[in-house]
């Protein structure tokens, strides 16, 4: 008897990405002729930096050759002189570039945990991080923040009352994706604390860096003392200058075997991008005043977003000192339904909308106008938990933002009409 083909345990069990799964729906929409503001994703808008495009236009090799395993060793040192700004003291060897940030974390995870390892994490968390734990066999445990307290971090007991003789690790992401948050001195030294006690790793995701909007001091897991051979930094080039597409990170650590082990893996995907690298090198000396005016940017942008949608009857969300996202609460009764029925079913239309959109580069007749959100219900483990609440990332231009925003309103008042819905309570 032949047996059926099947799908790995694995395969089953790794979820949908909340910030692309809604992406067919919004395909077909624009095919229809909706104007989409996408504020689902953090792709930024703003052009890379010139210097980089330039030496993107400009490489002159005749034979597009694989990298170093580890990446090339001028970009490492780039990156060294780099993180030298924030008084974080490194050489080249303490750095290896990898292919994205993504690749950073899964790599970490499968040099540093065996399967049935538990990973602590603050939560709501980046949907991915679930994503590389499942492919490393490790599990994710998570101590949950809440939107009433600003997503700071809980009590120290919280986290001991997860630890356990499987537990290896915790992870963070400062300033934090999804919900902006940045840590305090105080939250660091309890996570310090905590990984110095019961000898753990601390992968810390730090590629928000560049996006604090406070005068409190950038804290790095490397600053931390006592801990150094815990610390796994992940970093990436996409959002500092608007390159999420030529996929190059780095993983840095001060644990020489840590950097052994996690070679194996780099050798076994062979090199990171090459023109990614070369454009990332670029990018990296002589842009400081293209980083001051996206950081200005990006400062007015916030304030757009979260004073619009805290205008919005029955929306609150907290204001973020970090990243370019923020977790907000609507007054509906399932924000993941929502968001959905804003991409197949809502359209707005006023004296505002435009004539034509461009869509696969062909002009249409412009139907209408929706936004497009990250559920927040696929940030938490708990499949109740953030079932009212949105994902935005302020990644447009204001004006943009500003129309979003009162799309977003028009968009909650017909759905809980349509619904039956009083601000989103039966």
């Amino acid at each position: 008897m032949q047996r059926g083909l099947q799908i790995s345990a694995r395969g089953i069990e790794m979820p949908e990405s909340p910030i692309r799964k809604l992406a067919p729906l919004a395909y077909d929409a624009e095919d229809k002729g909706v104007k989409i503001f996408r504020l689902n994703i953090g792709q930024p808008d703003l052009p890379t930096p010139q210097k980089a495009l330039d030496a993107l236009k400009s490489v002159d090799r005749t034979t597009l050759e694989y990298s170093p395993s580890q990446g090339y060793r001028s970009l490492r040192q780039a990156l060294v002189n780099y993180y030298d700004r924030y008084q974080i003291k490194l050489n080249a060897d303490e750095i290896i570039i990898t292919s994205g940030g993504s690749e950073a974390v899964l790599f970490a995870f499968m040099s540093c945990l065996n399967p049935g390892d538990e990973i602590i994490v603050p939560e709501p968390a980046y949907a991915n991080y679930m994503s590389f734990a499942i492919s490393a066999g490790a599990v994710i445990r998570t101590v949950t923040t809440t939107i009433d307290e600003g997503f700071c971090l809980p009590k120290v007991e919280k986290f001991e009352e997860l630890i356990n003789d499987r537990t290896k690790a915790i992870l963070i992401c400062n300033p934090n994706n999804p919900t902006g948050y940045l840590y305090t001195q105080r939250e660091m030294n309890q996570i310090r604390d905590l990984v110095k006690k019961y000898n753990l790793y601390l992968f810390s995701d730090e590629v928000y860096r560049e996006f604090i909007y406070t005068g409190s001091p950038y804290i790095s897991a490397m600053h931390l003392e006592g801990i150094e051979r815990n610390v796994v930094l992940v970093d990436s080039v996409s959002k500092r200058y608007s390159e999420c597409g030529i996929r190059i990170g780095a993983l840095i650590t001060k644990n020489e075997e840590v950097r052994k082990t996690v070679m194996k893996f780099c050798q076994a995907r062979l090199s990171p991008p090459l023109i990614g690298q070369i454009v990332a090198e670029a990018s990296i000396e002589g842009t400081e005043a293209y980083s001051r005016e996206m950081y200005e940017e990006y400062t007015e942008r916030r304030k757009c977003l979260i004073d619009g949608v805290n205008r919005i009857p029955g929306c609150y969300t907290p204001i973020p000192m970090g990243a370019f996202y923020t977790v907000a609460k609507l007054p509906v009764d399932d924000a993941e339904k929502f968001c959905a029925w804003c991409l197949s079913e809502f359209k707005y239309k006023d004296e505002n909308t435009p004539a034509k959109i461009s869509v696969s580069g062909r002009e249409v007749e412009c139907m209408g106008e929706t936004v497009m959100m990250a559920p927040a219900a696929g940030f938490y483990t708990d499949p109740e938990l953030g079932k009212d609440q949105v994902r935005l990332a302020y990644v447009l231009c204001k004006e943009d933002l500003r129309r979003a925003v009162m799309i977003l309103g028009k968009a909650i008042e017909s759905y809980n009409a349509l619904n039956g819905n009083s601000g989103g309570k039966e």
